[in-house]
Order: C-alpha cells, then structure tokens, then sequence
C-alpha cells in the first residue's frame, strides 16, 4: 500500500486515558472495518510513568472504513473522556520547520519557497538602473498647487 493511501485509511484518536490499550481501541473501531495496525506512541521521557502519550493512530483496510470511524466516533467516550477521531496528518521532518536545529535560510523546503529567480533579479537591477539614469524633477505633479480655492471655470 503506498504512503499515501496508508494515510488516507489512519485516524488519529486524541484524549485517551492512560487506561486505554491496543486492545481497547481494537474494539471500540473494529465496528468501522477491519483494523490493521494500531500504535500508541510511548513519552519521550523514558522514567514516566504513563503508557502512553494520550493519543494514538488507528489504520484500517480501507479509507472510506477510516472516514465512517471519523464520522461516528469524533466526540465519542471512551474511559470518561471525550476523545477527538481526525483523519492522520503525515509526520514533520524533524529537520523541517522552525523546530529544526538547522537554520531556516538553509533548508531545502525554505529555499524551494522563497528562492527568487535569476529573471526576477535581472529585471529588478534593470529597473533600478533606469530609475537612476532619469533625473527626478522634486517639483513633478505639483503643477496649480500654487492657487488656493475653488477651480475656476
């Protein structure tokens, strides 16, 4: 299955309780469609104490399985909590974005952004060029501004 639609078929599901398992959530989604995989990432921290980070993915054989579990389980209960169900978002390159310890100027998504071409740039030096080589007349557009009142007719 490609990563695409790997991704169009995984539902996050935020605001678990600590109690909630693989197997708890294998059986709350099961009614949508069959459940391939079903990750519960672990804190950063390894001395916590906790299972998990509170949230999870839910990948199921076929998108439109993920959709029907988007639609009927987003604001649902499970454990006392209400839990949020969206569709997954693809994971951020670590060395991507403002998170990043490389500097934004020099990463590859910045420049393919915000890179000016070499046409832009010639045309902007020739038009400083141009803008030089005319004198300005300070006095330009200022013509009947010396007459105070209304136009006359």
């Amino acid at each position: 299955m490609s990563e695409t639609a790997r991704l169009k078929s995984t539902v996050y599901v935020g605001g678990l309780d600590q109690a909630v398992t693989t197997q708890t959530l294998a059986e709350a989604f099961v009614p949508f469609g069959e459940v391939v995989d079903i990750t519960l990432p672990k804190p950063d921290a390894p001395s916590s104490t906790d299972l998990h980070r509170g949230f999870g993915y839910v990948e199921f054989d076929l998108p439109q399985d993920a959709t029907e579990a988007i639609d009927n389980m987003d604001g649902s209960e499970l454990f006392g909590r209400t839990i949020k169900v969206a569709a997954a978002k693809p994971q951020k390159d670590s060395n991507e974005g403002l998170g990043s310890k490389t500097a934004i100027w020099e990463q590859e998504g910045y420049l393919a952004k915000h890179a000016v071409s070499e046409e832009d740039k010639l045309a902007t030096e020739q038009a400083e060029e141009e803008s030089n080589e005319r004198p300005q007349d300070p006095m330009q557009g200022l013509e009947q501004l010396d007459v105070a009142g209304p136009k006359p007719e």
